[in-house]
């Protein structure tokens, strides 16, 4: 095989032969190469942009970049035509017409500030949580976040609660880790990979080229590739086997895999002694207020029975031989037991048995045992050996590392279900008693991580007015006394995270923001300022709803209830429209970024790596980098950290001058590479040529983990001393895997009545006792409520591979791949209801309804329909035409979601996201299909007026380089 070439290479042109066309090989590609990070997606991966007289002629993948290592998706290419798309803003706007409208007059860059700075001004010096501060799919949250915190706002969040918060706190609660971002499959080693609920765009370029290995591997290698998802496209279409079961059943499923392992007897019980908190003691008093708490002594350590001497030992000292099965008394004479007796007791009952789990998930019984046999058999019959010495955290010398070839995967399709906390925290529980964490061929941490599980700061509350956060907006509850709840016990965040409703939201509920704000529940707010997050459609439930909440008025006073609407973006969103101030933004081709250690970075399973993106263009519109405009409010607003003491900008070059110069700690910076006098990795002082060694490092760094740290980093000595040296951890002391979460008992204690700290109403009570349980626990989706006989069918979305959220849809390029959805419906189905390809249908919820064409398939449960999301489009929107068919034959099935749950007795209705973290649980929609008429048929509903269009008219017909053909004017 020839080696593969790649357009940055300089070819030699071929040799001429007689009669052959002469074609001129000599026209420059480009003038200039610079690199950077893409952000067609959130993967990060390195580009190249081509430019010739300041334009972008071509952009391909950076051969040396640890993400992509040159791969390059649709996405990435087509970022020109982000770059020179129709919908840019091009200058700071103020409405001047009512709101939603999209009436506004252009102002300049001084006159924003000062509005801006105005508002917020009076804010902090009132009462700062009257600001509701809430970004979109940014990467830049350790900047954001702690802008709030230095504004004294506990009324901040990002993305992460509509999309992930389940399956990061149920990682970062289990293993100190979570799948995707914090971690990924041993991709050249692992014999069986086992992937729930993934669609195309997540992890996009790193997974294809993942799954790419593992199906190209030599016949006496193979892995096999199993996809548990409810529909059979992209990763799923690719996989050995296809799981096709109920949506929101993946829990079940996993908790019966557990119960076949226990009854067949295959865990790994050295690893859940040594690595995880298996043998620590729990109390067994039922009906008191320490019951289901570990066992500890007086300096906190958790103890356990050591067989050996029958004393209560530390449950860490090296060299205990644990009591495991059976009651014990301790010495206080009160009955305790083990976490794995518990466990064990627990997932062995009949309830999780194959024939009584398979008819509510939909699959054969014997499918299950025969995974179960399949993943017990890779695990303890095909163990794989690395042979390096290694030190463990007791102080053991080890020959080599035995590896569980067996690894696993999960996102949005598991995480957006109302018992996706819970389900994950399974999976996890499953990676733990086949002992495949962080070992040769199973499922392995990306630095920064892993950390104590569950560790972190906890969630700050404000202070006052004019006083930042003691901490940041964001944290790690522990228990009931780290709510952000009153006296009262009411919410005291905007969204109602870390409440009684959701005590484990992590990211907060950013679904529910414009909502309470315009109900003022659990209090009014002044200013809700949003950046990158497209509320007014497809970043919302109850669409419709959302946008009448941004318009409505409060009818005593005639203003509107939710006062202010300050918003940045680089794009003519759906959201524009309803904004009071639009700050514009750059591209992401346009300014500086940092993609930091410190908040999402490009690291892999060896390597600690973070990255920067630095301006390859010079902006042609009047627009400013959004971080850059932030760093100068909080020196406009003098906030802590962001002014001198004389005054002056602490970072007078924007967010440039805030990587090189700021410290999150001692030593700790936003980048950790070229630290120092360039020799510094990790920790050491600032170095003001920093940013420049990374440029011509490619934008990137990497700080390569030792051979001998590389597995078992919890417990591996060499490790926990590696991290704390380059500052990724504060100490190099073992990191204990939950099996079972003690926070978890804390708030379920409370639920039953226990502690000073409990929730005011009997309905909390009883939802922390059901759900916030220690262990993983399965329960039907809340939208499993609706009437079977009245919304029969299960609908689900998924973003296509070509599209990240909602924006791709007015790049040029990713629109000739899709402008258009149709619902997708089984076979079986669709002749049930007499519905064939093309019928058009009424998509009805207990909440409303879309119209939608259909398009039938068989590579889908039985009992769901699906579409693709975010194509759907508002007239006029993103400079498209009221004819795009984006607006006519792209819908949302956001229409027919609600942001609430039906109500409770007292009328009360929480919201439709899961009990424990906040995620919303976009998945557990239930509908029924309903045949079009004729004359209903050929365009979707509802259809929103037109807004106005900004920008230069769309042409019909975009080409786009033919200046930069040979001879073409200069």
């Amino acid at each position: 095989m020839t080696k593969p070439r790649f357009l940055a290479e300089k070819i030699a042109a071929p040799a001429d032969r007689p009669g052959e066309q002469q074609i001129d090989y000599s026209i420059p590609a480009d003038d200039e190469v610079k690199t950077t990070t893409c952000y067609m997606c959130a993967c990060r991966c390195g580009i190249k942009v081509h430019l010739k007289n300041g334009q972008i002629r071509y952009i391909e993948g950076n051969r040396d970049h640890p993400v992509n290592k040159g791969v390059l998706c649709a996405k990435g290419s087509a970022g020109i035509m982000t770059q020179y798309s129709p919908a840019r803003l091009t200058k700071p706007l103020k409405r001047i017409g009512e709101r939603g409208a999209g009436e506004f007059v252009e102002i300049e860059w001084d006159e924003a500030l000062a509005l801006a700075t105005e508002r917020l001004k009076n804010i902090r010096a009132a009462d700062p949580k009257r600001l509701a501060f809430f970004t979109g799919r940014d990467q830049s949250q350790a900047l954001t976040g702690w802008w709030a915190s230095k504004f004294g706002t506990p009324n901040f969040a990002a993305h992460g609660g509509f999309c992930s918060v389940n399956m990061a706190a149920a990682g970062l609660y289990s293993l100190g880790g979570a799948f995707w971002e914090f971690g990924e499959p041993d991709w050249e080693r692992t014999k069986y990979f086992l992937m729930f609920g993934v669609a195309e765009d997540h992890d996009s370029n790193p997974i294809k080229i993942g799954l790419g290995q593992l199906k190209g591997r030599p016949a006496d290698n193979r892995a096999k590739f199993v996809s548990v998802n409810p529909i059979r496209t992209g990763y799923s279409a690719i996989a050995d086997e296809w799981v096709g079961i109920k949506p929101g059943t993946d829990g079940l499923f996993v908790l019966s895999l557990i119960h076949e392992l226990l009854r067949r007897d295959k865990i790994d019980l050295d690893f859940l002694v040594r690595y995880t908190n298996a043998p620590w003691l729990l109390v067994n008093a039922p009906g008191t207020e320490e019951h289901g708490l570990v066992y500890r002594n007086q300096e906190g350590d958790p103890l356990c029975l050591d067989r050996q001497t029958g004393h209560f030992v530390d449950a860490l000292r090296p060299g205990v031989r644990p009591h495991l099965m059976g009651p014990i008394n301790l010495p206080d004479g009160r009955p305790a037991r083990t976490v794995l007796d518990l466990l064990v007791s627990r997932y062995l009952d009949a309830e999780y048995a194959p024939d009584k789990a398979a008819p509510r998930i939909g699959i054969p019984a014997e499918t299950i045992r025969r995974i179960a046999a399949e993943l017990a058999e890779v695990a303890f019959e095909q163990t794989i050996e690395i042979k390096t010495s290694w030190i463990d955290w007791a102080g053991r010398q080890h020959e080599s590392f035995i590896g569980r070839p067996v690894s696993m995967h999960a996102m949005r399709g598991v995480s957006a279900h109302s018992n996706g906390f819970q389900t994950c925290r399974a999976i996890h529980v499953l990676q733990m008693l086949l002992g495949s964490v962080d070992c040769p061929g199973g499922w392995r941490y990306k630095p920064p991580f892993p950390r104590v599980p569950g560790s972190g700061p906890t969630p700050s509350p404000m202070v006052g007015p004019d006083q930042p956060l003691a901490g940041m907006p964001l944290g790690f509850p522990q228990g009931p006394k780290d709510l952000l709840v009153d006296a009262h016990g009411r919410p005291q965040r905007i969204d109602k995270a870390y409440s009684w409703e959701a005590p484990l939201a992590l990211h907060g509920l950013m679904h529910m923001v414009i909502h309470n704000a315009w109900k003022g529940d659990p209090y009014p707010i002044d200013t809700l300022f949003l950046y990158m997050a497209n509320m007014a459609w497809n970043s919302s439930m109850n669409t419709a709803g959302t946008m009448d909440m941004l318009k409505d008025k409060d009818p005593k006073t005639g203003e509107y209830k939710i006062p202010y609407v300050i918003y940045s973006d680089a794009y003519y969103s759906e959201t524009v429209a309803f904004a009071d101030l639009i700050l514009p933004d750059t591209t992401y081709l346009e300014r500086w970024d940092c993609i930091s250690l410190l908040d999402r970075p490009i690291s892999h399973a060896d390597a600690a790596g973070d990255a920067i993106r630095q301006p390859v263009l010079k902006p042609d519109r009047d627009v400013r980098a959004f971080q850059d405009v932030l760093l100068e409010l909080g020196t406009r607003l003098r906030l802590p950290g962001m002014v001198a003491e004389d005054g002056g900008a602490l970072y007078p070059g924007g967010l440039h001058d805030y990587i090189l110069k700021h410290e999150r700690k001692p030593g700790i910076g936003m980048l950790s590479g070229f630290r120092g006098d360039g020799s510094d990795h990790g920790r050491g002082k600032p170095n003001p040529d920093q940013i420049q060694r990374y440029i011509a490092n490619g934008c990137f760094h990497e700080m390569e983990i030792p051979e001998a740290a590389r597995f078992h980093r919890y417990g591996n000595l060499g490790y926990l001393q590696w991290a704390t040296a380059h500052g990724l951890i504060d100490s190099p002391d073992p990191m204990v895997l939950q099996l079972y979460s003690e926070p978890l008992r804390r708030f379920q204690l409370a639920g039953e009545g226990f502690g000073p700290k409990q929730p005011p109403n009997d309905a909390d009570r009883q939802r922390l006792a059901a759900f916030a349980d220690p262990l993983p626990v399965w329960y039907p989706p809340f939208g499993e409520a609706e009437p079977a006989d009245g919304y029969p069918l299960h609908a689900l979305t998924q973003r296509p591979m070509h599209m990240y959220h909602s924006w791709g849809t007015h790049n040029v390029w990713l629109r000739q791949l899709q402008a258009r959805n149709p619902l997708f419906v089984h076979h079986e189905t669709a002749a049930e209801m007499g519905l064939v390809d093309g019928d058009w249908v009424w998509i009805e919820s207990a909440h409303g309804r879309v119209k939608a064409e259909v398009k039938l398939m068989d590579g889908v449960h039985a009992g769901t329909v699906w579409t693709w999301n975010a194509i759907g489009k508002r007239k006029g929107a993103w400079n498209l035409t009221p004819q795009a068919p984006e607006a006519k034959s792209g819908f949302l099935l956001n229409h027919v979601i609600s942001e609430l749950l039906p109500p409770r007795a007292d009328g009360y209705r929480y919201t439709n996201s899961d009990p424990v973290t906040g995620q919303a649980a976009w998945f557990d929609l239930k509908i029924r299909l309903r045949k079009c008429t004729p004359g209903e048929a050929g365009a979707t509903e509802p259809s929103f007026t037109s807004q106005p269009q900004r920008g230069p008219a769309p042409e019909p017909t975009v080409r786009y380089g033919a200046g930069m053909k040979k001879g073409a004017a200069e």
